[in-house]
């Protein structure tokens, strides 16, 4: 039987870095010619592997909306010819990439994990052996049809993902949903969760240059810097509230910001600044006066989710009223309704 094939596009970060006088810095090939030096990749059990190193890697700390498409747009071009998919990518902005992907990639039937390293692969006590190995062998022999992410014996799905450790080898969470896979002794996939799309084909949206930002709340926010935040030329904003979707009620001037910002279009969307658990605008006052103001409920998406959503969503030319109607409903499995 012919062995699986699966491609891995370097994009930077880490797991590919040499050590220099400088400290870690990224080089050009060498991620391809370190591993094979290693014995593990070229066991009878790997697949077939091709790895691309983009020209120039990419720290993560600079990703853009245009890296977001080269990634798409790569895999795009090499799709009919491989199992699945590995992008190498820096841990700081994984989840966001992972989470762009997840809307990018319309009709996705294949494996696409993201995976990464805190300590780089030619060092002695790397987690990137076993990040990269397991995502791999995944990618080869489970087609889970999803944009995932690989971190530390769990795949999760990638729009669910959040950075939760800046150096632990655990990096990576997804406190809203169980693992898609879980690694060790045996490999055991949740079948139940793997999101099921209806169109079968691959599809590339790409993202047009709408402008989204993040708020965040926090005590003594003055309505002036609420005003004159929104009061930008924006189409969409991510609220990141307290609890279960909270805003200062006391502070009318910052309510009639938001409302104001809502009324001349600008879809604005809740999500918990919590790890853990959903926004409930109808839950508390504080909650059901933004609501009141024409603010979404962004129920238990990650900010990084809920961020590529509005870039998706604006990017197909919907008007605003039909945008805070699809921020509600599961459009790639990134929220529980």
């Amino acid at each position: 039987m012919a062995k699986k094939k699966v491609y891995i596009a370097y994009t930077g970060g880490t797991i590919g870095m040499k050590p220099s006088d400088q400290g870690f810095v990224p080089q050009k090939g060498f991620l391809g010619a370190t591993l094979k030096s290693f014995p593990e990749f070229q066991h009878p059990d790997m697949p077939e592997i091709t790895i691309h190193d983009y020209a120039e890697p990419i720290d993560s700390a600079n990703m853009s909306p245009e890296d977001w498409h080269h990634i798409a747009e790569d895999i795009e071009r090499n799709y009919d010819d491989y199992d699945g998919f590995v992008v190498l990518h820096g841990t700081d902005t994984m989840a966001y990439t992972a989470s762009a992907l997840s809307f990018m990639l319309e009709g996705l039937q294949k494996p696409v994990i993201f995976t990464g390293s805190q300590i780089p692969l030619t060092q002695l006590r790397t987690d990137a052996r076993d990040n990269l190995i397991n995502a791999i062998f995944l990618a080869a022999n489970y087609p889970i049809p999803e944009v995932s992410l690989f971190f530390h014996d769990h795949l999760h799905r990638g729009n669910r993902t959040i950075k939760t450790d800046a150096d632990g080898f655990a990096a990576f969470s997804s406190p809203n949903m169980p693992p898609l896979a879980s690694i060790g002794s045996t490999i055991k996939v949740r079948e139940h969760l793997i999101w099921q799309r209806k169109h079968k084909e691959l599809t590339v949206r790409r993202f047009s240059s709408p402008k989204i930002a993040i708020l965040t709340l926090f005590p003594g926010i003055s309505h002036d810097l609420v005003r004159d935040f929104l009061a930008q030329d924006l189409d969409g904003v991510v609220l990141q509230s307290f609890g279960a979707g909270n805003a200062p009620v006391n502070n009318k001037p910052l309510m009639q910001a938001i409302k104001d910002a809502t009324n001349q279009g600008k879809v604005i969307v809740n999500c918990t600044q919590c790890l853990k658990g959903s926004v409930n605008m109808s839950t508390y006052e504080t909650g059901k006066i933004l609501m009141d103001a024409g603010v979404t409920s962004g129920f238990d998406m990650t900010t990084e989710a809920a961020l590529a959503k509005l870039y998706y969503l604006f990017s197909r030319g919907l008007d605003a009223k039909t945008i805070r109607e699809n921020m509600v409903v599961s459009l790639r499995g990134e929220l529980t309704n």
